[in-house]
């Protein structure tokens, strides 16, 4: 246990849960689902029961370091990952990679998004451990695939070829991003096709040999950080190490090119709470089919399907809606058809280009 690391990803902006994700405020430092819990406090829980508390980082940009103090209070200074800049997956991960090397050369660890849902904590617990293990005494990337219930255009997916010598494991054929309706039915039907998690296992000896084998420079840049890592100098060298690395992810910039991918498929509870349909999804419903599990102020006439989502102190009243998202923050009110959501980013932009950064 003592060699098992967690890497929670915590740097992104959710700006299609706008307008309650904003830039100062994202989504997975807010109780998406009316829990108690943040959606970072829940994945810090999750992980908890994996890795022991003191290998748990959490990597973010560096003006949300405050919000991660005061949500996981149990983390120190050195546990904080901060970026910058935001550059993308690849240079946190690089980042991370070297810096817990730098603490432990034996080290293998799990590197997940702050801000998934994942209800069978259990199930998900067992899979992480397997895949550590594996990890462990194989020089594997291993990615987990989440078994699709439905022929989803929101996720990537993964094509899984013949079995690795470990039971369960499948060599990883090819990643696709998120495709077209006709073309996720045909991923369904072949049988041989996973939602991708965004989900990463690997030793850091692993996949710091395939950042110098596929990303040679950024890859440099990191490892000039060696001397300096968990020291007060690696602030400093951060900042101008970040600047010199290309803004990409870490599926375009290792997982589609390495030959030594793999896969574990898994069937707990999941979802990526990639929208506000996402949400109304997974949360309980009234007998018309509304969701307002955010507040206890919402009184509902003569509507249904809608997902509704408003401050705890807020009054909402929603009178012949069909199928519709309402969402209030503090300041600002959202009512879209719930088959029109793909465009709350493109409203964000233009809200931006209107007001400025007021409402964003």
């Amino acid at each position: 246990m003592k060699n098992y690391y967690a890497v929670i990803m915590a740097g992104g902006i959710g700006s299609r849960f706008w307008p309650v994700s904003r830039t100062k405020l994202p989504k997975q430092f807010i109780d998406m689902m009316g829990t108690g819990k943040t959606l970072i406090q829940a994945t810090y829980d999750r992980f908890r029961k994996i890795v022991p508390k003191e290998n748990i980082f959490v990597a973010t940009n560096e003006s949300y370091a405050s919000l991660v103090r005061e949500q996981l209070p149990e983390l120190t200074e050195h546990q904080l990952i901060l970026e910058p800049i935001m550059r993308n997956t690849a240079p946190c991960i690089a980042y991370a990679s070297h810096k817990i090397q730098q603490l432990n050369p034996e080290a293998t660890m799990v590197i997940a998004p702050a801000d998934h849902l994942i209800l069978e904590t259990d199930v998900f617990a067992e899979d992480v451990v397997k895949g550590l293990k594996c990890a462990e005494k194989n020089d594997w990337l291993i990615t987990l695939g989440i078994k699709p219930s439905r022929p989803d255009t929101g996720y990537g997916y993964i094509q899984y070829g013949k079995s690795a010598t470990v039971p369960g494991l499948k060599k990883v054929k090819t990643f696709t991003e998120k495709p077209n309706l006709e073309l996720a039915k045909t991923f369904l039907q072949s049988g041989d096709f996973l939602w991708n998690a965004g989900i990463f296992i690997w030793s850091a000896k692993s996949i710091i040999q395939a950042f110098d084998k596929y990303q040679t420079e950024m890859n440099e840049v990191f490892k000039e950080g060696t001397e300096i890592y968990n020291s007060h100098r690696e602030a400093k060298f951060i900042s101008g190490a970040f600047v010199r690395c290309v803004n990409i992810s870490i599926d375009f910039a290792i997982m589609e090119k390495a030959d030594n991918v793999y896969v574990l498929p898994t069937d707990f509870s999941w979802s990526d709470l990639g929208t506000w349909s996402s949400v109304y999804e997974l949360a309980e419903k009234d007998y018309l089919g509304n969701v307002s599990a955010s507040s206890e102020h919402v009184i509902v006439y003569d509507s249904s399907n809608c997902m509704i989502h408003a401050p705890k102190n807020k009054l909402v009243i929603v009178k012949g809606l069909h199928n519709f998202i309402v969402v209030q923050s503090d300041d600002t009110l959202m009512i879209c058809p719930k088959d029109q959501e793909q465009g709350v980013k493109q409203i964000v932009a233009d809200v931006k280009e209107k007001f400025g950064n007021t409402y964003v």
